[in-house]
């Protein structure tokens, strides 16, 4: 590992000073200083296009599939091929940036993302823009365990809550904007603007990183990466997932078969990737459990719902890109006041009643034809569903951290965002099987339609076994934190919980939750 010599340590992590900078090393960066609010911009800006790149490309895809005359099994892929490698890799990211340097992953994986972006934005057919989506994901899965890691290793104590929340809070505010922004470019310009905005903004992070934050490693870093555990994983989830877009059934056993040896490596292997330790825990399981079907039935949603706004209701991009807002809005507006009430009364009934919701919002959802208007069909729909997932996500997130102590919530909430994303994988490769739908070519405005709302049924009913697998799993006052957990501000309609990747400097990515 190259690390300078005699470099501070604090809190488990080691740190070096940037020189001339508003950094005491013995203490961490301030956050109301030029310094601090340069790191702020760099985590911010960084983490943005990662998860803007997993929601506002749904926007685009009915356009980009005309262009390059892709079929539907096609714009299954440029969805998939993304999150596959994301959810693959995310937990190796955060190890390597232990080991490597945070900022100096942070940075490769943000210059591998805008190269990666650029291929996109050039490419003359949907295979090469699958490869290059699936080259995005390997980047952001080294940008993404990066963000809050620097954050947590970076600022001095007093100043870490203020930084996430910070943090939190504009990743809010680029949730909201992302699709707008999205459906506008695709609309006024083109799609493949949608790849080419990530190009500056990831100059800027790393010309930014590179002169304004400082340095980080684990403190504790031993043992080998979990490579085995990561080829193996990967190879499962690619193949299951070929399985189900292609219709390759003994592709798909294949996949299952393969995703069987990862748990069995997992299980045998001296640092594994994915502790099954973890999963001993009745709250840590239970709440992934959830995390398992809430978030595959909104990966399916957000996948479908631009397509069928667009190709059947006749929706611009833009206005198809904004037709969620709501959902955002509510988040932010009372996503912490979700978590204080989790704290008060304990997750049980939030986990239980905001799954209620969601399937409540997806039944709405079925209102939803080639002749509906937006105020009377998609409006309430998105409102309810929002409501939904303000009383989910958050005591999700608290409950995640809280079941394994601080010395371990690094790995937990990794753990759980490989889940979300491993789900809202599955469940979108899945999308042929469930509606008959010919993954071989594009589905008419009708059967587009008769398809999207079997799905909404379906994912109705795997939103009220989360909330099932709640009211069963969790105990009535069971408190979840003695704080309560920083409101997921920054998690995109239908994107997984916020990374917490802080700074106890294990390979496994432990770490410390403010």
């Amino acid at each position: 590992m190259h690390r300078p010599p005699n470099a501070p340590s604090r809190e488990g992590a080691i740190v070096t000073h940037v020189p001339g900078q508003d950094t005491d090393p013995d203490a961490g960066v301030v956050l109301r200083t030029p310094q601090g609010r340069w790191v702020l911009a760099a985590t911010v800006l960084g983490s943005a296009i990662v998860m803007l790149d997993s929601t506002v490309v749904n926007v685009a895809l009915p356009r980009l599939g005309e262009n390059l005359g892709a079929d539907f099994a096609g714009l299954q892929w440029v969805i998939s091929a993304y999150t596959l490698t994301l959810a693959s890799l995310i937990l190796i990211g955060g190890s390597l940036g232990d080991r490597l340097g945070r900022r100096r992953v942070f940075v490769i994986g943000t210059i591998g993302f805008a190269a990666a972006s650029a291929v996109c934005a050039l490419s003359p057919t949907i295979e090469v823009l699958v490869i290059a989506r699936a080259a995005q994901g390997v980047a952001g899965a080294l940008l993404t365990p990066g963000s809050l890691a620097i954050i947590e290793a970076s600022f001095r104590p007093d100043d870490r809550g203020a930084a996430i929340g910070a943090w939190s809070g504009l990743g809010g505010v680029a949730a909201a904007v992302g699709p707008f922004l999205g459906g506008w470019l695709v609309q006024a310009a083109s799609w493949r603007w949608v790849f080419l905005i990530n190009l500056p903004v990831a100059v800027l992070v790393v010309w930014v990183a590179r002169r304004h934050v400082p340095e980080s490693w684990g403190a504790e870093v031993s043992g080998r990466l979990d490579y085995a555990g990561a080829v193996t994983g990967a190879v499962g989830l690619g193949l299951t997932t070929f399985g189900l877009i292609e219709g390759r059934t003994w592709v798909g056993v294949a996949g299952l078969l393969a995703l069987v040896g990862f748990v069995a490596v997992e299980a045998r292997a001296r640092e594994p990737m994915l502790p099954l330790s973890l999963f001993r825990i009745r709250r840590f399981s239970v709440a992934n459990g959830v995390t398992l079907v809430v978030y595959g039935a909104l990966g399916v949603v957000f996948f479908l719902l631009g397509l069928v706004l667009q190709v059947a209701a006749g929706y611009p991009p833009v206005l198809a890109g904004a037709a969620m807002l709501p959902v955002t809005a509510i988040m932010l507006a009372f996503s912490s006041r979700a978590g204080a009430l989790a704290q008060r009364i304990g997750p049980r009934l939030p986990m239980t009643l905001g799954p209620v919701l969601i399937a409540a919002g997806l039944l709405l959802m079925t209102r939803i034809t080639a002749t509906s208007s937006y105020l009377g069909s998609v409006l309430p729909a998105a409102v309810v569903l929002g409501a939904g997932l303000t009383l989910t996500v958050a005591p999700l997130t608290a409950t995640v951290l809280a079941s394994v102590g601080p010395e371990r919530a690094g790995i937990a909430s990794g753990v759980n965002n490989a889940v979300a994303r491993a789900a809202g994988l599955l469940a979108v490769a899945s999308i042929p099987l469930v509606t008959g739908m010919d993954p071989m070519r594009m589905a008419s405005p009708a059967a587009l339609v008769d398809g999207f709302h079997r799905t909404m049924l379906l994912s109705a009913l795997l939103c009220l076994a989360g909330a099932a697998i709640s009211a069963v799993g969790l105990r009535e006052r069971e408190v979840v934190a003695p704080e309560p957990a920083q409101p997921c501000f920054n998690c995109p309609v239908g994107a997984p919980p916020a990374v917490v990747y802080a700074t106890t400097g294990s390979s496994s990515g432990n770490a410390q939750a403010s």
